[in-house]
């Protein structure tokens, strides 16, 4: 009841169609995850752009530098020294024929996919498959790179991936609830610069037309913008 009664006091006091500055934002939220687990702090961004015109298509990857607080499992293809690089760099699951297949089939245990240049005549056939799910390999982002150890690390290490919906939302886990406000205003603000520095050139007028913060559980927070840039 009283962890119940806390949460009810705490979204009393946060005005839905009020605009906060990012400190107050954070502050709220931290004190609205009264949940027994560890919830996970989401950023939302609404922009404005059409993603179904390719001069619109707003996507990244970015190094938080306090990490999310989540451990991703990472899938990467690649054969040879490269698959021994990325084994010796901890990625859970390396394969390349053999992988396809089973991703073919629909076995598709990890988070993020990484894959040498080399492997793309096989991986390009899982299009269908990995594309829906966000999970596709592209040099644009870095998940298609010489380099497959260095990948893997900054993919361990708290790295983010972010593209932006139909709707024009990019939704994306930037900390827990446990990080310190100052950790995750760090996080939210090196994610906000990320999206920005990807404004896309067919992008007209207002760039971002709302931001919020939130916790899995928790109620969406607005944020001014400028405040953020400002922290």
């Amino acid at each position: 009841m009283a962890r119940g009664k806390r949460t009810r006091d705490v979204r009393a006091k946060i005005d839905r169609d009020k605009v906060y500055p990012a400190t107050d934002a954070v502050k709220f939220i931290k004190s609205a995850a009264t949940t027994k687990f560890n919830e996970t702090v989401e950023v939302a961004i609404n922009l404005n752009v059409d993603p179904r015109h390719a001069d619109q298509m707003v996507r990244g990857i970015v190094n938080l530098p306090n990490g999310t607080g989540k451990t991703l499992r990472i899938a990467v293809f690649a054969k040879g020294a490269k698959a021994e690089e990325a084994k010796a760099a901890g990625a859970d699951i390396v394969g390349a024929e053999d992988l396809a297949e089973k991703v073919q089939g629909g076995v598709i245990e990890f988070d993020r996919c990484i894959a040498s240049p080399d492997m793309m005549g096989i991986v390009g056939r899982l299009g269908k498959v990995l594309g829906p799910r966000g999970l596709m390999p592209n040099p644009k982002v870095g998940t298609v790179t010489p380099n497959i150890g260095e990948a893997v690390k900054s993919a361990k290490g708290g790295q983010v991936e972010f593209r932006v919906e139909k709707a024009g939302i990019i939704h994306a886990g930037i900390g827990k609830a446990n990080f310190s406000e100052t950790q995750i205003l760090q996080n939210l603000k090196v994610f906000f610069e990320a999206v920005m520095r990807a404004k896309p050139s067919g992008a007209k007028g207002t760039y971002v037309k709302k931001l919020s913060v939130s916790t899995t559980m928790g109620p969406g927070v607005k944020i001014d913008p400028a405040s953020l840039l400002a922290a």
